[in-house]
């Protein structure tokens, strides 16, 4: 048995923008430090439509975001900007709490375009939930590439496959964007403890079992794994060492303890986050 778990993205539709979310999923909380994974789009915004994401908190996360088309500025309370294209590397450590917008740029705006790519968030291990608040932007030309065997991959965070990525993570983290060339075969080391493999487009195999777009096979623990793509095929791996205890996930709030959570809900209730410049909305907490 080579795939422990397959997970199927649950649609959702945001006033036109299409979203699959991936994590947390019944009987798969986490693979790896990965909490929450979301598939955005592709959506393609007429001139003067885009993605708008106002200004929320986090703690006790790092936000990754990756796109395959498109743009979005990233705006946070520490007063970063940063406009993310294909490929760049967006790393937000909430630690301690940050508060964060993502929205079409103006110029991308006018014109329309297409938004493609997938958000993430990885939990940050005991004993640094706590940290400092930080961003890092990693451009897509410092990104370690490869093409082995007709697999182009791009190491967003970790190390495998002799690549390192540059992105500096609080744990042991293994994400790669995969292009698969028809018929191509990939081999999956088993160096981490966590692994797992969603489909963006395409369809792979791992011998007669088949996984396709929309899909999150959760691989078996430590052996080899031959992925094979029948087509063009692009995905994404994912993993790293597995957390010894458990996260709680509570709107944009992870933590280990629920009291720590009920903190953060109070201190965003209470408008203690710090403020994003340049922003001046505020979304109240859900109703629970």
């Amino acid at each position: 048995m080579t795939i422990l778990h397959l997970v199927n993205a649950r649609q959702r539709d945001l006033g036109g923008f299409v979203v699959r979310r991936v994590l947390p999923a019944e009987g798969r909380a986490m693979v790896g430090p990965f909490i929450f994974f979301d598939h955005m789009g592709p959506t393609q915004f007429d001139p003067g439509q885009g993605i708008d994401v106002r200004p929320h908190p986090h703690i006790a996360l790092a936000t990754v975001t990756y796109l395959f088309s498109g743009s979005l500025e990233h705006r946070d309370s520490l007063g970063n900007v940063r406009e993310i294209r294909p490929g760049d590397v967006n790393w937000m450590t909430a630690g301690q709490g940050i508060a964060h917008s993502e929205r079409t740029p103006r110029l991308a705006r006018a014109a329309g375009e297409k938004i493609h790519g997938i958000q993430s968030w990885v939990a940050l291990p005991d004993g640094q939930e706590d940290v400092e608040p930080s961003f890092s932007h990693y451009p897509a030309s410092t990104i370690p590439q490869r093409e082995l065997d007709g697999v182009t991959l791009s190491v967003v965070a970790g190390e495998t496959l002799g690549l390192r990525s540059p992105v500096t993570t609080l744990w042991p983290t293994l994400y790669v964007h995969a292009i698969f060339a028809p018929d191509a075969v990939l081999v999956v080391p088993g160096e981490h403890d966590e692994r797992a493999v969603y489909v963006v487009h395409g369809e792979l195999a791992i011998g007669s079992e088949k996984f396709t777009e929309g899909q999150l096979a959760v691989l078996t623990p430590g052996a080899k794994i031959s992925l094979r793509a029948h087509s063009e095929t692009r995905a994404m791996l994912l993993g790293g060492k597995s957390f010894p205890t458990p996260r709680f996930i509570w709107w944009n709030f992870v933590a280990s303890s629920h009291d720590r959570i009920e903190r953060a809900k109070e201190r965003w209730a209470n408008r203690q986050f710090a403020p994003v410049p340049g922003e001046s909305e505020f979304i109240p907490l859900p109703h629970q």
